[in-house]
């Protein structure tokens, strides 16, 4: 790859990390709703689920997905559900309970946290239609080894995401702290991040297969 060819990849993926899309949100809202470190764990377990469909799409496996409409479709039910029932559950959790009297360790909060962010990323098809899309315009024809070379910009993209949701949970975390002392309108807050990532997940349902 050319230096002028890197550069613009760089601007690009810079771009695309600082707009708001569905994982900056994703992130937010698991933040508000279980704290800083529930927001930091589900957004390194979204660079997880983004590394997957980086390293599938360079073998070729997400070509092979979104190029079938029957595994596309089970690919992106699967996450829909899974982000339906991860929306349902929060805001159940807020009705129930308030964060002081949350019964799991904060260790096992940022665990699950992380696994379910990874689940997340790595069930949703969208994100191996962008890796498609996005990252084969920047490949050099004569540096060889595609499959490296995509794995290598995918890497960075992810990279630049995950910075990008990292400074979001940090301002999120300082909105949930201010609104801590508030306990009815913070328990609100709680319900509106689970019906949030349940819309993400009708959202991803709804959603089309990429035309061939």
């Amino acid at each position: 790859m050319t230096g002028t060819n890197f550069t613009l990849f760089l601007l690009a993926a810079l771009i695309i990390a600082i707009v708001p899309g569905p994982g900056i949100f994703y992130v937010a809202a698991r933040t508000l709703s279980g704290g800083s470190k529930a927001g930091i764990a589900s957004t390194f377990g979204t660079a997880l689920g983004g590394l997957v469909h980086v390293i599938a799409g360079g073998l070729g496996v997400s070509a092979i997905i979104l190029a079938s409409a029957e595994l596309f479709t089970a690919v992106k039910f699967a996450g829909a559900l899974y982000l339906i029932w991860l929306g349902v559950a929060t805001f159940y959790d807020a009705r129930t309970s308030l964060p002081h009297q949350d019964a799991l360790a904060p260790a096992t909060r940022a665990t699950r946290a992380f696994r379910e962010g990874g689940l997340v990323e790595a069930l949703n098809p969208k994100t191996a239609a962008f890796f498609l899309a996005f990252i084969p315009q920047f490949l050099d024809p004569a540096g060889g080894a595609p499959a490296l070379q995509f794995m290598a910009l995918g890497l960075i993209s992810v990279t630049s995401n995950t910075t990008a949701d990292l400074i979001v949970v940090m301002i999120a975390s300082r909105a949930r702290a201010g609104l801590s002392r508030r306990p009815r309108l913070f328990q609100r807050l709680r319900q509106g991040s689970g019906l949030f990532i349940a819309g993400l997940g009708i959202s991803l349902a709804l959603a089309r297969r990429p035309a061939s």
